[in-house]
């Protein structure tokens, strides 16, 4: 039995277990089953800084020169900025269609406390860390990847066999974080059913039958946008099969759902599109660590269809103005925001406020924030994969310095 269908029955059997089981046995779960889910989660995290570190250099060294890094990372900001937009657009048409939150009761509660997103100006102030090591040592992923880039950029300019001494080093430990992943996939079908029971048993049907509008909404616009964007993205520019691709996708799809984590599923999506998808390494490389961070396709949809559903609940008819501003913020937010659970709710606190809607209306969607995080960051790291698909298949019609002599 392969790998793929391991880990979807285990979550499979996760859901059954967790509705048998029910509400009443939450402290046992979460005292002898969390902890398991928890130690594979920490194994995935383990491999973050060392594999983004490793794997961008490598994949900007093995460029060659800087005009074709430039090339690549213009074509795949683009890429992402675009599907952004698309998928909020998505997002409202479902939601316009089913109508969320129509008669529904206010909760008596107030808004959960949501970490203030930080400005714009802010955000590019973080981006350049003070001391690389302490940015490591915090996860922050978006210094970690500037960092890794001016050390790749550095090598590239040195050049000769100091720069190759380096190299060799670098690509060494991509390799070494590459088998330590495969050790730890072998882990996956127990570490998605100890993720996942502990959810299914403390959202059983009697908390999500509520809010189904919203979680259905949430399921239609993700596979809509994974279907005809990504389909389109992959067949049409990378010149593949819709099928190959989310074939070759499985795993890391799988992992994404439970873990509700891009930036946790990362070192599975890399392996997944080299060895399967058959994207070369230096592209791999430097595309998946970006999109961790900047392309945010789920969360995306999620705000879409999360600010009409508040707007249906609280009366407010939202205006194309205000649309176009939500479309706006949302990609522009995109940008910089952690590929870590819950960072979703920050972004919907943003797009709130941006457009006058009522802060409280976080409090609806607190509750059913985990459930929708895991189809947002699955839409997340398939976007990176079909944009890397893509990105792969244009360069290879990008003619070489040999061929310019030839």
């Amino acid at each position: 039995m392969n790998l793929s269908l391991q880990i979807f029955l285990s979550l499979v059997l996760s859901v059954i277990i967790g509705l048998f089981l029910g509400e009443g046995s939450i402290e046992f779960v979460k005292l002898w089953v969390a902890p398991i889910g928890t130690m594979f989660i920490n194994l995935i995290k383990m491999m973050i800084v060392p594999v983004i570190l490793c794997s961008l250099i490598v994949g900007m060294t093995a460029m060659g020169d800087m005009k074709k890094l430039g090339r690549i990372g213009m074509k795949t900001v683009a890429f992402y900025l675009f599907t952004t937009a698309v998928a909020i657009g998505i997002g409202f048409a479902v939601a316009g269609l089913i109508h969320p939150g129509i008669g529904m009761a206010l909760p008596g509660e107030a808004a959960p406390k949501v970490k203030e997103a930080p400005a714009l100006m802010q955000v590019f102030v973080a981006m350049i860390p003070t001391n690389p090591v302490m940015s490591m040592a915090k996860a922050e992923i978006l210094p970690i990847i500037i960092f890794a880039l001016f050390i790749g950029a550095g090598i590239i300019s040195v050049g000769g066999t100091k720069a190759k001494l380096l190299i060799n080093i670098f690509d060494a430990g991509a390799e070494v974080c590459y088998k330590v992943i495969n050790m730890i996939m072998h882990l996956a079908p127990i570490g998605v059913f100890c993720l996942l029971l502990p959810v299914v048993v403390q959202n059983g049907p009697s908390v999500l039958l509520p809010l189904l509008s919203v979680i259905i909404c949430m399921a239609i616009g993700s596979i809509i946008h994974a279907v005809c964007v990504y389909s389109a993205i992959s067949g049409t520019i990378g010149h593949m099969s819709p099928i190959k691709f989310f074939r070759g996708m499985t795993e890391a799809i799988l992992i994404a759902f439970t873990t509700c984590s891009s930036a946790g599923t990362l070192p599975v999506n890399m392996k997944n599109i080299q060895e399967k998808l058959g994207v070369k390494r230096d592209i791999a490389s430097f595309i998946l660590p970006l999109g961790a961070t900047i392309n945010m396709d789920g969360t995306a949809l999620y705000m879409g269809i999360c600010s009409l559903f508040i707007a249906n609940v609280y009366g407010v008819a939202l205006t194309p103005d205000q649309m176009i501003l939500i479309v706006l913020t949302g990609t522009l937010a995109s940008i910089g925001t952690a590929g870590v659970p819950g960072a979703g709710l920050i972004m919907l606190a943003m797009v709130l406020q941006a457009v006058q809607l009522p802060m409280e209306g976080l409090a609806l969607v607190a509750g059913i924030d985990r459930v929708l995080d895991m189809f947002r960051t699955t839409l997340n790291i398939t976007g990176d994969a079909a944009v890397a698909v893509a990105i792969d298949a244009t360069e290879k019609t990008v003619p070489t310095e040999l061929d310019i002599h030839e």
